[in-house]
């Protein structure tokens, strides 16, 4: 599996930068995990959006599936997807409609935004759409998907992407507060990608996030064999935070940016 990262940052955009985004590549197929603003012109650097396979949501915050309208719009509307010549192109009976796997109520978070354009059916009318059982494993071309639910402000799931022949196991941990349920999920991942958002814990109220020690900790108890900090802002020192995960984790970790690539 080659893993590339889109986009790693938070809720707000690093400059230049995307909100999270990973585009996992296996024997030819395409899976997009998460879609967040910014993700959809990255994607295009990397691969032709009509060629990805498929796209799967942890949750349903705007920095992880604001993208989708962008996209869902180019599916729509880019003059090759038409049925008839425009542009230069031929037309066509089969326009690329990737599959889209949104978490349980996603159907109706992306109609909500779809009206705030114009059109409610924008999502489902673009891609071959549904929402994913999270008790159940999804089957994804080679790749085999499961997910974890992760405490976070709205319901969250951490997913684990395996070739479906058996191999590595990358595990995305989504957003999350201290937990033990990733800790579990993520046990003995070949690459667990873990959000370090916080440069210290939320002063007040309910928690969502983690920082890069709690990152590093969760990834040594979870015995994963390499652990990268993500979906951290670029006004936060990297090195500190590399430094953190590492004493935490026990070992070196990475700090995601955006075009590294992880072969697994």
């Amino acid at each position: 599996m080659r893993i590339t990262v889109l986009g790693k940052s938070p809720a707000w955009q690093d400059a230049a930068g995307a909100c999270s985004g990973y585009l996992v590549e296996h024997e030819g197929f395409s899976l997009l995990v998460d879609c967040g603003n910014g993700v959809f012109a990255k994607l295009r650097e990397h691969v032709d959006y009509v060629d990805v396979d498929a796209i799967v949501v942890s949750h349903m915050h705007a920095d992880h599936c604001l993208d989708l309208i962008p996209y869902a719009y180019a599916l729509t509307y880019a003059p090759r997807q038409q049925p008839v010549p425009v542009g230069g192109y031929p037309g066509t009976d089969d326009p690329a409609r990737p599959g889209l796997h949104l978490p349980p109520d996603g159907t109706a978070v992306m109609r909500a935004l779809g009206s705030l354009w114009g059109s409610e059916g924008l999502v489902e009318g673009a891609f071959t759409a549904g929402e994913y059982d999270p008790a159940a494993t999804l089957e994804a071309g080679p790749l085999r998907l499961r997910f974890g639910l992760v405490p976070h402000y709205v319901p969250t799931w951490a997913i684990e992407v395996t070739p479906a022949a058996g191999g590595p196991r990358f595990v995305f941990g989504a957003d999350c507060s201290p937990n033990d349920a990733l800790v579990d999920f993520a046990r003995d991942a070949d690459l667990l990608m873990i959000e370090a958002t916080l440069p210290r814990p939320e002063r007040g109220g309910v928690r969502g996030h983690l920082t890069a020690t709690e990152a590093g900790e969760h990834a040594r108890q979870a015995a994963a064999r390499r652990a990268v900090l993500t979906h951290l802002s670029d006004e936060i020192s990297h090195d500190e935070a590399r430094e953190d995960g590492s004493e935490a984790f026990g070992a070196p970790v990475d700090v995601a940016a955006e075009g590294a690539v992880y072969e697994l």
